[in-house]
């Protein structure tokens, strides 16, 4: 990674051992910081169990999830596109993602590829470059919204199911080892509401900050915990899956 040393954490931040979204406004939004607070432990889990030796941070942005994979790794390479909103001083390469990647075969151990694959226009394409460029045994972490509004528009194609980032895996030679869910129906009703206020005159905007925690008190309520584990396969707010090079 480039000019490591100007590393700042943005979309995500650690408090103690816990991944949480961040609190500053021009990093997160307040529309956006409920959705990102209940993926972050998902990635964290993730990237703790999985990451290590030669890492590719795929479509990085500013690198939100650095600090939660630097020191598993012996080195990490960011690569992004030029159809990136982000400003990105951290790039090694910038990478035409629906092409060859420059990589050779078995280049890396790790493949971080988190909120990009709905913004490429050939999945499968990607994800067999994914596998070419692992090494076996090496570990895909993927993560993708599903009940989510468009961003980075006009770069917004698609929302995918458990079944098709399975299918994809399949097709590319990926053994799935790790896929879940996260969200349910309480927090999609939540960050739809949530999102939604953004629609509205200025004044409605002004509930983001108390909806939010609200929210986020909701969802620490028992009950509600049960609805979200009853009803998140069929209403998820996304999904992290983990595959591996055979």
């Amino acid at each position: 990674m480039r000019n490591v040393e100007r590393w700042r954490p943005t979309k995500f931040v650690r408090m103690g051992n816990v991944l949480r979204a961040s609190r500053v406004q021009a990093d997160v939004s307040l529309s956006s910081r409920f959705a990102a607070d209940i993926v972050a432990p998902h990635y964290q889990r993730a990237i703790r169990t999985h990451a290590h030796g030669r890492l590719l941070d795929m479509g990085c942005g500013q690198v939100p999830l650095y600090d939660t994979y630097r020191d598993l790794v012996s080195e990490n390479i960011c690569i992004d596109w030029l159809n990136t909103a982000c400003v990105n001083p951290y790039l090694d390469y910038t990478v035409d993602l629906t092409g060859v990647l420059p990589f050779e075969i078995g280049s890396f151990d790790t493949v971080l590829l988190t909120d990009v694959l709905e913004h490429i226009p050939e999945p499968t394409h990607l994800m067999s470059e994914i596998a070419r460029i692992l090494r076996p045994g090496g570990k895909l972490i993927l993560g993708v919204p599903f009940f989510y509004w468009l961003h980075e528009v006009p770069h917004d194609y698609y929302r995918y199911t458990e079944f098709a980032l399975r299918r994809f895996c399949q097709l590319s030679g990926l053994r799935v080892i790790d896929i879940v869910a996260y969200g349910g129906l309480p927090e999609v009703i939540l960050d739809l509401f949530s999102k939604g206020l953004n629609f509205f005159p200025r004044p409605l905007t002004a509930l983001l900050r108390p909806l939010h925690v609200l929210a986020s008190s909701l969802c620490r309520i028992r009950a509600v915990q049960k609805l979200s584990e009853r009803t998140k396969s069929g209403f998820p707010l996304g999904y992290l899956l983990v595959a591996e090079k055979q």
